[in-house]
């Protein structure tokens, strides 16, 4: 049986020596570039020669019924493959058709900056995606997934950087649905869209991911809706101090959930808060193991935000 301050007393051991004896035992293994660009390369090779049958089985499970209007110029497959080809070369709308132009007698395709952009709201190409997401976590064998999961935020203005942000601000700027004012108009801007997504360790795939203009809380809900739908199971789930409190913890149900929890936390909660508290009070080192698992998804988003 543990007490409130038997969780308070292991946050302070580990605020004081524990975390820098895990440290010195868990010592950060540096990159091998010349490694991790051959695998990148072999990678996308494999991805480029994979991604036309994906998308084609993809496409073929949508029957669209069109009303009076103009029909697309291109087909949903080119869509898909221009959406996929641009966000893969990192091109903005207009140097893509650049692109395009240069590649037309190949593909097929002549389409202006404008077309590229509408991709990005188009329902159909939406729901490809989305089958195309599913086919392929099937394909990897994704079944059951020991889970990481991460929040962040996408800038919408140049003076602003979400972990500077975080940093001055802690767990507020998470929450905060307006965070700018415009003096002019006297009206609140919005300075960030939070990002929430579910990363499955034994495969490296995203399974699920939510997005946000109000909150991380609000992409966390919708990660978890579209996790609950895809009919995957849940095994284990690791999170930031911002989801370490009982109701997050009680809403995952008896899964193992790794947190960090707050420096006010009390052993008061849902059966399956109080066994993680158990566990974190007496094998600590174990629990600290899985939960530092946490940082793959901080690598991944590194890489997108770079990407």
């Amino acid at each position: 049986m543990i007490h409130t301050k038997d969780i308070r007393e292991k946050l302070k051991d580990i605020d004081e020596f524990l975390l820098e004896e895990y440290k010195k035992n868990h010592p950060e293994k540096k990159r091998d570039w010349r490694t991790y660009e051959q695998q990148l390369a072999a990678r996308l090779k494999y991805a480029i020669r994979n991604l036309e049958p994906l998308i084609d089985e993809a496409v073929a499970t949508l029957h669209v019924e069109r009303g009076q209007g103009r029909k697309p110029e291109l087909s949903l497959k080119q869509r898909v493959i221009l959406i996929l080809v641009k966000e893969l070369f990192d091109k903005s709308n207009r140097n893509m058709e650049a692109m395009l132009d240069l590649f037309c007698l190949l593909t097929d395709v002549e389409v202006s900056y404008k077309s590229i952009e509408r991709l990005y709201s188009d329902p159909e190409v939406e729901m490809a995606l989305h089958n195309l997401h599913v086919l392929i976590l099937k394909k990897k064998g994704v079944s059951v997934v020991e889970g990481t999961g991460d929040g962040t935020g996408y800038s919408l203005t140049i003076s602003k950087h979400y972990a500077s942000e975080t940093a001055k601000r802690g767990d507020e700027i998470k929450e905060a649905e307006t965070q700018e004012e415009n003096v002019k108009e006297g009206k609140k801007k919005r300075a960030f869209v939070y990002s929430f997504k579910l990363l499955d360790l034994g495969s490296g795939m995203y399974v699920s991911y939510g997005m946000s203009l109000k909150s991380e809380k609000d992409a966390y809900d919708k990660a978890m809706r579209m996790f609950e739908n895809l009919g995957l199971t849940l095994e284990s789930m690791r999170l930031d101090r911002y989801y370490s409190c009982q109701s997050y913890v009680g809403e995952l149900g008896d899964i193992k959930v790794y947190i960090i929890p707050k420096k006010n936390a009390t052993i008061k909660g849902p059966w399956s808060w109080k066994r993680r508290m158990k566990d974190f009070v007496e094998n600590t080192e174990e629990y600290l193991e899985e939960y530092y698992k946490r940082e793959h998804s901080e690598a991944h988003f590194s890489v997108d935000k770079r990407w």
